[in-house]
């Protein structure tokens, strides 16, 4: 009965009236939680908070139907006349809930021809849309964005759930690729493919908070995007796991950098007090885009502590950050861009006027390819077709990209008609105007923003000329003076394997990332292991073999920084220790902190034990290292890890995906594991012990570890001591996946059979 209300509801979308169309929305809003009509008590009503309601005494929405109705036919059928009556219904009724819709233009400037204003295709190229993740919403929204964005020179933002191979190198590719603190799917590949890569620090519908896409939406398809398991909810960590301090920002913009030179970086950051200071740092550290992300926004399946009460609006963040950088002679090295419910032309105007030069939308173009607001994002219902991940309701998908085109060129359309009465000629003449804007009388006195006004009457202006971004000098790398040339005359198309010996420092930092990028671009990972062999002695600068590409191997003879093996892609990692060293490997620490963070695929062997945070987020690669610190496999969705030696507290915390094995020769590992998630079971099954003794094997092979060989000797009396880590969702789904394909179904039909199981 459900399914056939769905149906119904969609099949009226076409061919109707704008008022038989308001009329719809309102019934799905009022009936969201009785769609069939049964009588279902409504004694603890709903003044519509979260979900609209109508009646005189209900909360008021940005968002209502009259305005859904508007917007959409206006883009559907390319009618500026009818997005001209949305916007005049936005700009003239009052919204208290925005800072924007107090404020009134000031016209003391000579207004000017609109033919003489910038045109609708150079605005364009400004405008983004916002991070929506593939897996939050479906291929075919994801896609449809993209499309939109490429056709007109605008960006879509791919969101942190990782995009599909398939297309990278097409017109659906996401401009914007998104690095958030989990790096779901983030390859040497998925940021080669990138104008712009994010760095999410915050977001400002949800700050202080990562990301969530719940099990039921993990599809087989989504799993393997994210590097992950079907079925299986995904949380991002916070920023603070490979962040502790701006020191850490820049060196995570630097690794961006050379894994792809030719992208700008951005960092977003949420509208907040002191927001300004914190930009000044992230300018300083290299940063080429800052985001100021404003509370307004967030997808509906974000929770209502999280829509509601969190957070500042964006007007406050972008007036004082555009204030901090110009104030700190910093505003001509990067780009503003600020996003948060961007509806009008006037929102665009304004956020301008106060300092931005870049503009987000995400709601907006949601609403143009068929969305209603009916909030149930989280739970794959959408009948729309656009938050959903379920094929019967994806087929209902409307949207087309000419409708976000339409948009955006009404948007900028009503941006030049303000621009032309305000005086200004181009985008860049009009930031940072405020003196064009005031408060409206009637809210002067309920707007207690001393600053605010302040800085509004204190305007500070774009510095004219090209941005001076800064110099990573990359030209000067290592990377490019030894590596590439001694590998160049070697990396044919059907390359030769070949190996080089170079000795390393320090200094050396984000060492072999920007080669990796060349072999990527090259051969989009398509080499087999060991084409290219670097023998290397000395000491691995922060984030040793970032990113680095199936095909490519680092054997190091020294130690490395933090960071090393960051979001490895498939190449391989070997660090071991001199012979002539005095100090037993297994009992000294050799790589730092944070290592493997995000790898999706490859393999590190390590001779000696690692710092804190071992693997958080590792959700491919293959890894035996011979101790650790705290918080070993955090967040961990996937790959294998086998752990020779004691580790610190807390190992496992948050860990979904994955296997490790870990020898606990004292027996006491229980009293530091987080058993929230996983299971630790005695290894015994014959594929468990298969696994440690091919490990061990290379291992040794690859590092003449004394503790491997050691093992390898003693291996029937050793083997009793390894525990064997399995995440509890994740060896349900695997053991039922395993069941089927026992069964006679091939891998992809017994994924998903296992996930419709699970989530039944």
């Amino acid at each position: 009965m459900i399914d056939t209300y769905f149906t119904n509801t969609v099949s009226r979308i076409g061919g109707v009236g704008l008022e038989e169309m308001e009329r719809d929305i309102i019934y799905h809003h009022d009936h969201a939680f009785d769609p069939l009509g049964l009588g279902t008590d409504a004694s603890l009503d709903s003044i519509g908070f979260h979900k609209l309601r109508s009646g005189p005494d209900k909360e008021d929405h940005l968002y209502d139907p009259k305005s859904i109705v508007l917007l959409q036919r206006s883009c559907w059928e390319n009618d500026y006349s009818l997005f001209k009556e949305y916007s005049s219904r936005l700009n003239a009724e009052h919204h208290p809930h925005t800072l924007r819709s107090c404020m009134d233009f000031v016209y003391e400037r000579e207004a000017i021809d609109i033919e003489e204003v910038e045109s609708v295709e150079s605005i364009v190229k400004r405008f983004k849309t916002g991070a929506m993740s593939y897996g939050s919403i479906s291929q075919e929204a994801h896609e449809c964005m993209a499309i939109a964005m490429n056709s007109i020179g605008g960006k879509s933002n791919s969101g942190e759930g990782g995009e599909e191979k398939e297309r990278l190198y097409t017109n659906k590719n996401s401009a914007i690729k998104q690095v958030a603190s989990g790096r779901f799917g983030v390859t040497s590949e998925y940021l080669v493919s990138a104008k712009e890569i994010q760095i999410k620090m915050a977001q400002g519908a949800k700050p202080g908070e990562g990301g969530h896409l719940p099990g039921n939406k993990v599809y087989p398809w989504i799993a393997k995007t994210r590097c992950s398991t079907p079925g299986v909810t995904l949380i991002s960590p916070p920023p603070h796991h490979d962040i502790y301090s701006i020191e850490d920002l820049a060196q995570l913009i630097y690794d961006l950098k050379c894994a792809n030179d030719q992208a700008r970086i951005s960092v977003k950051l949420v509208s907040e007090s002191g927001v300004g200071t914190i930009a000044c740092g992230v300018a300083k550290a290299g940063a080429q885009v800052i985001l100021i992300s404003g509370h307004d926004g967030g997808t509906g399946a974000a929770p209502q502590s999280s829509i509601h009460h969190a957070g500042l609006p964006w007007e406050l963040g972008v007036i004082e950050t555009h204030h901090a950088l110009v104030e700190n002679n910093l505003r001509d090295r990067v780009y503003v861009e600020t996003d948060g419910k961007l509806m009008t032309g006037r929102d665009v105007a304004i956020a301008a006027l106060l300092g931005a030069e870049e503009f987000g939308f995400a709601t907006a173009p949601l609403v143009t390819m068929g969305c209603r607001m009916m909030r149930v994002c989280n739970l794959d219902t959408c009948p729309f077709g656009i938050a959903t991940q379920n094929k019967e309701l994806r087929k209902r998908f409307k949207g087309k990209p000419e409708y976000i085109v339409h948009f955006m060129e009404f948007i900028a359309q009503e941006l030049r008609e303000i621009m032309a009465s305000l005086g200004f000629r181009t985008l860049d003449e009009m930031v940072g105007h405020s003196e064009c804007l005031q408060i409206r009388e009637e809210d002067e006195e309920n707007l207690h923003i001393a600053r605010l006004k302040e800085m509004i009457k204190k305007p500070v202006y774009l510095s004219s000329g090209e941005k001076t971004f800064f110099d990573f000098k990359l030209d000067e790398r290592l990377d490019m003076v030894d590596v590439y040339p001694a590998f160049k005359p070697f990396m044919l198309s059907n390359p030769i394997p070949h190996q080089e010996r170079l000795k390393i420092s320090s200094l050396d930092r984000a060492f072999g990332t920007e080669f990796g990028s060349m072999v990527t671009r090259k051969y989009q990972n398509t080499l087999e292991e060991d084409t290219f062999t670097l023998h290397l002695e000395g000491v691995g600068g922060q984030s040793f073999g970032a990113f680095l590409p199936k095909g490519v191997t680092f054997d190091l003879v020294g130690d490395a920084n933090d960071y090393f093996g960051k979001g490895l892609s498939g190449g391989k990692l070997i660090v071991s220790v001199d012979p002539a060293s005095p100090f037993e490997a297994d009992q000294n620490v050799i790589i730092g902190n944070v290592a493997l963070y995000g790898a999706t695929e490859g393999k590190a062997l390590i001779q000696g034990k690692a710092g804190e945070r071992f693997c958080v987020r590792n959700s491919g690669a293959t890894a035996v290292v011979e101790g650790c610190g705290d918080h070993a496999l955090e967040y961990m969705t996937g790959g294998t890890v086998l752990i020779l030696g004691r580790t610190g507290k807390n190992v496992a915390a948050g860990m979904s995906g994955g296997i490790a094995y870990i020898y606990d020769v004292e027996h006491d590992l229980y009293e530091r594991l987080n058993d929230e998630l996983v299971d630790m079971e005695n290894v015994s099954h014959k594929q468990d012990v298969e696994t440690i003794y091919s490990l061990l094997k290379e291992h040794y092979e690859a590092t003449h570890s004394k503790k491997a060989k050691e093992l390898l000797s003693h291996f029937d009396e050793a083997l009793p001591h390894f525990k064997k880590i399995i995440p509890r969702d994740y060896k349900k789904i695997k053991n039922e996946i395993k069941s089927l394909i026992d069964q006679g179904f091939d891998q992809d039909e017994a994924e998903l059979k296992a996930f419709r199981s699970i989530h039944a």
